[in-house]
């Protein structure tokens, strides 16, 4: 595992229980910032230009110092408590971690 910061984007295509899932975003921020996380950005109406399974509903990106952060992050159990929350709530269609490139030489 590297030191290089890593980002965890999130698509939920189904918000079919919003007050459970903002119980979930009452929880979240806390413990995102607990692990170094940084919140990036939103967007309930993304685009796909290409392909054959476009994105639907809610695109999250948001991004962790390192992977052990970001696996530190998931595995803390005060998150995986309020991440019930959102299984509760939406349909999770992937929670995907993508790693940083290291810098050129």
């Amino acid at each position: 595992m590297s030191d290089l910061p890593v980002y965890i984007i999130a698509n939920l295509s189904d918000i079919h229980d919003p007050q459970t899932y903002r119980n979930y975003e009452k929880g979240f921020f806390p413990i995102l910032k607990k692990h170094g996380g940084e919140f990036v950005t939103f967007d309930d109406s993304s685009h796909t230009f290409e392909g054959d399974q476009p994105v639907e509903g809610r695109i999250i990106l948001f991004k962790f110092p390192s992977e052990d952060a970001a696996r530190n992050w998931y595995d803390d159990p005060e998150y995986q408590a309020i991440s019930e929350h959102r299984r509760a709530g939406v349909t999770t269609r992937f929670l995907t971690m993508v790693h940083s490139l290291p810098p050129r030489k």
